[in-house]
């Protein structure tokens, strides 16, 4: 493990992030993979979460044990919108030409572990497009699971970003986690118009 006092620098100056190769790839029906974290950045980014804490928001339909990127540094949070948004959009668009960047609507680290977390439910998001990056694998179970489509994310290298639209077409929960501990980046991209509020 490369742990240092690097970290935090590394974090809040969003250095080493960027996994500069490009291409989307498609694991299965409108479930697109494109490259985005380098796995050192990964790793730098779930000690951050772990230092600032995870809980869960009882009045959230599909709690979870999260922290936001914003409450790790609200810095970072721009950063990784600002990528987002001149990187990894224009590949989205090769695929889905009719969609339009508004920002983030939210950012989270999301952890499973024993005893505390261990799945999530089948739910949707209420974005225009959702995004996960797995963090980490030294794990077993917690796969992200796409029933309609019938895949999962368990092949997806650390790092690669997966996003699909978000609302009725891909419903989507986290397996049960069988050993360790799970990371991962969930990403909600905004709707046109400011996006609805529920």
């Amino acid at each position: 493990m490369d742990a240092g006092p690097d970290d935090l620098e590394r974090v809040l100056a969003y250095r080493g992030a960027r996994d500069d190769a490009t291409g989307v790839d498609e694991l299965g029906p409108d479930l697109l993979v494109v490259p985005f974290w380098t796995p050192r950045f990964c790793r730098a980014i779930v000690r951050a979460a772990e230092l600032v804490g995870f809980r869960a928001d009882p009045d959230d339909p599909v709690p979870g044990h999260e922290v936001s990127l914003a409450a790790i540094s609200p810095r970072l949070y721009e950063l990784v919108q600002h990528d987002l948004g001149a990187r990894i959009w224009p590949q989205l668009q090769t695929v889905w030409p009719l969609i339009d960047y508004h920002g983030l609507r939210d950012a989270f680290v999301i952890r499973y572990a024993m005893g505390e977390q261990e799945s999530l439910r089948e739910h949707h998001d209420v974005a225009q497009v959702s995004g996960a990056v797995k963090l980490d694998e030294d794990h077993a179970g917690a796969e992200l699971c796409f029933p309609r489509q019938g895949v999962d994310n368990r092949d997806l290298p650390v790092g690669a970003l997966l996003a699909w639209p978000s609302l009725v077409t891909h419903p989507h929960e986290a397996a049960p986690l069988r050993h360790g501990v799970k990371h991962s980046l969930t990403v909600w991209f905004e709707l046109p118009f400011g996006g609805l509020d529920v």
